[in-house]
């Protein structure tokens, strides 16, 4: 009996860990958009940048985002809110210097 109040004790800490992990992966895996959208306009040329699937990833993430805030999970909020921002700029540097 004692191994499973053990087992109960530790999960929500390994729990808790684990989100702050997903939380820096959370960030650091969106940061594509911001090192695209540096690049369109640094470049001022989105010529090889695809309008369509930037949307879809705005889609995507915008989902992700909204599904965090019905289960009131902070780590899916708060990352793709980070996605969902850096999505926008990548689109509007496509608007503004796709050809």
């Amino acid at each position: 009996m004692e191994d499973d109040t053990a087992k109960v004790s530790t999960k929500p800490k390994l729990l808790t860990y684990y989100e702050k992990y997903m939380f820096v992966i959370g960030i650091l895996g969106q940061l594509l958009f911001y090192t695209q959208g540096v690049k369109i306009f640094v470049s001022r040329s989105a010529n090889d940048v695809s309008l369509f699937g930037f949307l879809l990833g705005l889609i995507s993430v915008t989902s992700w985002m909204i599904y965090g805030i019905l289960i009131k999970n902070k780590v899916l909020v708060l990352s793709n809110a980070f996605a969902v921002i850096g999505a926008l700029f990548v689109i509007i540097g496509i608007l503004i210097h796709g050809s």
